[in-house]
């Protein structure tokens, strides 16, 4: 069913502007007008969390069709400092990019150092895992960090839960991330970036629908959108799949929904037919530089020595620069030689196949077409139409 449905939140000086182009069954083809430009959704955002996606120049990443990146404020903070970042005019002129973007509250990044932080109400005391130094991140600081660095989505500060946790557990940790929601919000006023909420609670279903009720109440309803935090943390698939499919009915229509760190091709194909809009993962640029490489058949370890003689492209499906130039054997033997240019031309293609891969998905979806695509990206698998989210797709 094709419709159009525009929703404009100008609130705190915020133009951000989401519309609802199409939709087949809960997929969803949208458009975000942002600051700095317009992002077509579905969308796959790569991660360039020093200010950089790795052995990836900016106008490379625009040619392969990105239009929206992640960085990291966590690290940002960290190194080169704010200050540094400030003095180019933010993120965008420090690293040469003027296309949207996305940065994380660091809450995820906190979560990931252990027992090196100490967590309380009034927010996170960490050591700087690059020289030990005792510092301390709150709500404030996250949104105060970002802010500086201008980006053109915000990201609320949140405590990821960890897996497995009890419901308790779970419990306590989903409410502290909703007070630093309102705290985050209260301190992103007078911005001119949107601003997103992120839904904790673990693999507990009703867990994650009040903190989405608690998100949906701040400034009533005043966030830009609303991401799905915590997953991919070690919970099994299933559970995964059981969180999504009772979460995303209850999200906004109105508001963009981000999957936040999942991001196999699979794990994309069926999260996009539950009805998600953004999808985030270091996974295809970790994985080239690792010779791992997503091709329309599946992977390819390209290290592996049947592809030492093998004159063929990377994927005949395929018609970016590496797959246009190269052959197996040539990347093969790159990979096997450790030269840089293997992890350029590698993670080239990976970008390239995610961006193909999600521009089929908003072309179908438009198309009203969406379960032939669907079946055609499993059938050149050859494979059943399952996901790593779990269970068998409808």
């Amino acid at each position: 069913m094709i419709i159009h449905e525009s929703f404009r939140m100008d609130h705190m000086q915020n133009l951000f502007d989401f519309q609802i182009l199409a939709t087949d069954g809960p997929a969803r083809r949208g458009r975000m007008r942002l600051e700095h430009g317009v992002v077509e959704t579905p969308v796959f955002m790569p991660v360039g969390t020093y200010a950089t996606v790795k052995a990836m120049t900016p106008e490379e990443l625009t040619d392969l069709g990105t239009r929206l990146i992640v960085a990291n404020t966590f690290h940002l903070l960290l190194r080169p400092g704010t200050q540094v970042i400030a003095d180019h005019g933010g993120l965008h002129g420090f690293m040469h990019w003027d296309a949207p973007i996305l940065t994380d509250s660091g809450g995820f990044q906190v979560f990931s150092l252990g027992k090196r932080r100490a967590i309380s109400e009034e927010g996170v005391h960490f050591r700087s895992p690059i020289d030990g130094a005792s510092l301390f991140l709150d709500a404030e600081g996250s949104i105060r960090v970002q802010r500086a660095l201008q980006s053109d989505i915000n990201m609320v500060f949140d405590d990821c839960t960890p897996y497995p946790a009890t419901k308790d557990e779970a419990r306590r940790s989903m409410e502290l991330s909703m007070r630093w929601a309102e705290r985050s919000y209260r301190a992103h006023a007078g911005s001119s970036s949107a601003l997103f909420g992120i839904a904790q609670g673990g693999i507990y279903p009703d867990l994650r629908a009040e903190s989405l009720e608690s998100l949906m109440a701040i400034g009533s309803g005043a966030l830009d959108g609303y991401a799905i935090g915590g997953l991919s943390v070690g919970e099994p698939p299933a559970e995964r799949r059981v969180v999504l499919q009772d979460l995303l009915p209850r999200m906004p229509r109105d508001k963009p929904r981000y999957l936040m760190g999942v991001g196999t091709p699979e794990d994309i194909v069926a999260a996009v037919l539950l009805g998600v809009d953004m999808f985030d993962c270091v996974l295809p640029t970790r994985n080239a530089r690792n010779g791992h490489l997503f091709v329309s058949t599946g992977v390819i370890r390209i290290r592996n020595s049947q592809y030492k003689t093998d004159t063929r492209p990377l994927d005949e499906a395929c018609s970016c620069y590496t797959c246009r130039h190269y052959s197996r054997a040539y990347l093969h033997h790159l990979d096997r030689a450790h030269e840089i240019l293997a992890s350029r031309l590698n993670t080239m293609h990976n970008l390239a196949y995610y961006q193909s891969l999600l521009s089929g998905l908003r072309g179908a979806i438009a198309g009203g077409s969406i379960a032939d695509f669907v079946a055609d990206f499993y059938r050149a698998r050859g494979t059943n139409p399952r996901s790593d989210l779990g269970s068998d797709l409808d």
